[in-house]
């Protein structure tokens, strides 16, 4: 016993001190040889390279080094950055999921490098890579907390090799030093590197990382010392030119006519610092953008839609996080799209646009975007110009001040054009008796403050705005206050907000703005994981939500609350249960099914109803998996079973196959509407080689009465050069006779100057 003391007291220092801590050292030194991307690492500049060891796991549990151990190393010279993985493993078969860039980070075995140029623990890149060598690259915000830290869509040139062995596979990456913004007077940047193991389901890094925070979270990053001065920042300017055609019909307008379109533009991106950006676009075109998911909406609230542009994603938090989800003074998707008079989405073409981001210094960033659109008179539109500016101060370890100014400038607007420009958004009425006034602009000034501690456990964001338009009205501000503390077991936040009745951001994304007079409201949460040891789950526990809307004289109109337990499984299976209990007090007349079939509940009406929600996502490593959820209870003055869900196949690395679903069987009481509502949503996914794909989907929502196939086929001949084919068309579910078609193809080239 006396002899056993010293050799536990030895062990357990070697466990403390061969953990990698944030703010460890990671030297880079300049390659003396040429480096070749062939997987064997046999340069001498690798055999040299400080080496980062000790790889600790992050999930499923956080107190012990991986298994499966990871080294990297970083050389470079005066054109790339270049970074090498030894990823040591056995012969069993990897989880490869496809060859397409952009994969999703938790289907597949893959290893990520992450830093930040800046060395302000705030703003980075992210570039990953599969044990098939397929590449995924984004942009990392907000210290990289939160979902929306890592912006996948930002896309860039850059190389890697990938060879497979008997004990491990190893990752060569060769990035060009003109594909990211830096600044060659930061001698040291913030890195760390993470490692998903996903056939044994076991997630490391070289940082050690609690689990209840992303691996890529900059609060727990390293440091890299560069021992040799890094290559001068140069001139860095691209242009990517592009044209596109097709062939359009649209039967139900004109069943015999087609039309046929040729046009030409480009995009370019120019280093005006070396960490700061002008994007600019001349008559863009996004046809080749993936197709929107479509949903069973019966709420009230307009449902956000996520920006796939590229054009609005590098940089795009500075914009994008401007104010709360109650109001966001920012939303892109309102440049370029608009709803009819029917409430359908369509396109406005972009005449130009401009963006200049990035960061000044290690205190300060800035983003200022301007686009103009042209006049449709088909949808009653004039010319439009849109600018947004954002100012964001960093102070502390991750905490920031932004201010942020939106603009919507209608161009060209006189008294008497209400007929020519009749978009309910430029002509408006103070009272139903008056003529109808033009609204020629609409701005909004808003300030953000983010408070964050050092270990990610407090966070706390506000913000306080004001709208500004033509018809200068009181009661147009909006705010919000949050706070949250998370540890390893316990979550728990609290907020509240107000929305002032005539808060008016057009360009923004305010959800209530057409359903509330007004808001007011508060929101918390509390969820709490118990560990139990064993090897079959991971955590287990209970959590519950309350949130509360109010109208401006104090009535409750609105109350979700929600208990439930989840249990989450080692092997990435999860499971959950809910008790919702909801209150509304209806502000406007509405109908779930449709106001013009079904007698619509009337304004003041109040409604009670209590349902259960469960859900199960099977084990996501396994090549055939699921997502199936399912609630049943009162809906209004009826019931509502509700399934819904995803199936999913793989055919690894090539195929893909997935069905999305959703069946909802409303039952209402008298004339209200019955009505068996369906969504379904088949897809095939098919990656010839990491430079062919395909992408076939088809959606049927009978809510819309709409059947839509999307067909679309990308060549990347040259980095990021594409070609692409995408053929759409809609139907008529009831015949499949066709709404409209068009076959467009578009050829892009990315020039380096």
């Amino acid at each position: 016993m006396k002899r056993s003391f010293p050799i536990l007291f030895i062990f357990l220092c070697s466990w403390v001190y061969g953990q990698n801590l944030p703010g460890t050292k990671l030297s880079i030194k300049k390659a003396q040889d040429e480096i070749v991307l062939d997987g064997k690492l046999e340069e001498e500049s690798w055999k040299q390279a400080d080496v980062a060891d000790n790889w600790y796991q992050n999930f499923p549990v956080d107190s012990l080094p991986s298994p499966f151990q990871t080294e990297a190393r970083m050389t470079f010279n005066d054109e790339f950055l270049y970074v090498a993985f030894i990823c040591y493993d056995d012969d069993s078969p990897d989880v490869v999921s496809t060859l397409r860039r952009d994969f999703d980070y938790s289907l597949n075995d893959n290893v990520s490098f992450i830093f930040g140029p800046y060395n302000d623990r705030l703003n980075g890149y992210f570039f990953n890579v599969t044990a098939a060598g397929a590449k995924r690259d984004g942009t990392v915000s907000s210290g990289g907390n939160g979902e929306n830290a890592f912006n996948i869509y930002w896309d860039n040139k850059w190389f890697t090799k990938v060879v497979r062995y008997e004990d491990r596979w190893i990752a060569e990456i060769a990035i060009p030093f003109k594909s990211f913004r830096y600044k060659s007077d930061v001698k040291e940047w913030n890195v760390t590197f993470d490692r998903l193991d996903k056939k044994r389901n076991i997630k490391s890094a070289w940082v050690r990382t609690p689990r209840q925070f992303y691996t890529g979270t900059f609060a727990f990053a390293g440091q890299l010392v560069w021992e040799d001065p890094i290559p001068k920042a140069g001139t860095n300017i691209s242009v990517i030119p592009y044209v596109a055609g097709g062939s359009f019909q649209d039967k139900e307008v004109d069943p015999e006519q087609s039309s046929t379109d040729l046009q030409a533009g480009f995009d370019a991106k120019v280093g005006i610092t070396p960490s700061m950006n002008l994007d600019l676009t001349v008559n863009p075109d996004f046809s080749q953008i993936e197709v929107d998911e479509q949903i069973l909406n019966l709420t009230r609230f307009e449902f956000q839609f996520p920006e796939r542009r590229q054009f609005f994603l590098e940089n795009n938090d500075l914009f994008d996080n401007a104010g709360f989800e109650s109001a966001r003074p920012f939303f892109s998707r309102r440049i370029g799209i608009v709803r009819d008079t029917a409430g359908i989405s369509q396109k406005v073409p972009i005449l130009y646009g401009a963006r200049l981001s990035g960061t000044i210094n290690q205190k300060w960033r800035l983003g200022v975007m301007n686009m103009h659109t042209k006049e449709m008179l088909d949808f009653g539109l004039p010319a439009q110009n849109y600018t947004v500016a954002t100012i964001q101060r960093m102070f502390l370890e991750q905490s920031s001040l932004s201010v942020t100014f939106v603009n919507k400038q209608s161009l060209g607007v006189q008294e008497g054009d209400s007929l020519k420009f009749f978009h309910p958004s430029i002509f408006r009425r103070t009272n139903v008796e008056d003529q109808p006034t033009p609204n020629t602009y609409n701005r909004v000034l808003d300030a953000d403050l983010v408070l964050r501690s050092k270990d990610n456990r407090w966070y706390h964001s506000s913000f306080f705005a004001q709208s500004f338009d033509t018809n200068s009205k009181p009661k147009t501000k909006s705010g919000s206050a949050f706070f949250q503390y998370s540890d390893r077991s316990l979550t728990a936040n609290v907020g509240g907000f107000f929305v002032n009745k005539n808060f008016n951001a057009e360009v923004g994304f305010v959800p209530g703005s057409t359903v509330y007079p007004g808001q007011m409201g508060y929101y918390s949460e509390v969820a709490y994981k118990m560990y139990p040891k064993g090897d079959v789950i991971l955590y287990s526990g209970p959590q519950a939500r309350l949130n509360d809307t109010y109208l401006p004289d104090g009535t409750l109109v609105d109350r979700k609350s929600n208990l439930g337990y989840v249990v989450s499984f080692q092997n990435s299976a999860m499971l959950t249960f809910d008790f919702e209990h909801v209150f509304q007090r209806l502000t406007l007349d509405f109908n779930p099914i449709s106001a013009a079939q079904f007698r619509q509940f009337l304004e003041g009406q109040q409604f009670h109803w209590n349902s259960f929600l469960a859900s199960f996502q099977s084990n996501t490593i396994k090549k055939l998996n699921f997502l199936l959820s399912s609630s049943y209870g009162g809906f209004y003055n009826g019931t509502n079973l509700n399934i819904s869900g995803q199936l999913n196949m793989r055919f690894q690395p090539y195929v893909n196959v997935a069905m999305r679903f959703d069946y909802n069987n409303l039952k209402l009481s008298e004339d209200y509407g019955d009505a068996e509502l369906f969504l379904l949503g088949p897809k095939l996914d098919v990656t010839f080689t990491d430079k062919l794909f395909f992408t076939g989907y088809y959606q049927y929502n009978n809510l819309t009465d709409n059947m839509n196939l999307n067909l679309r086929f990308q060549w990347r001949y040259k980095p990021a050069s594409d070609f692409y084919i995408v053929y759409t068309e809609n139907y008529f579910p009831e015949n499949f006779a066709s709404k409209n078609r068009a076959l467009v193809f578009k050829l892009t080239y990315w020039i380096n100057l």
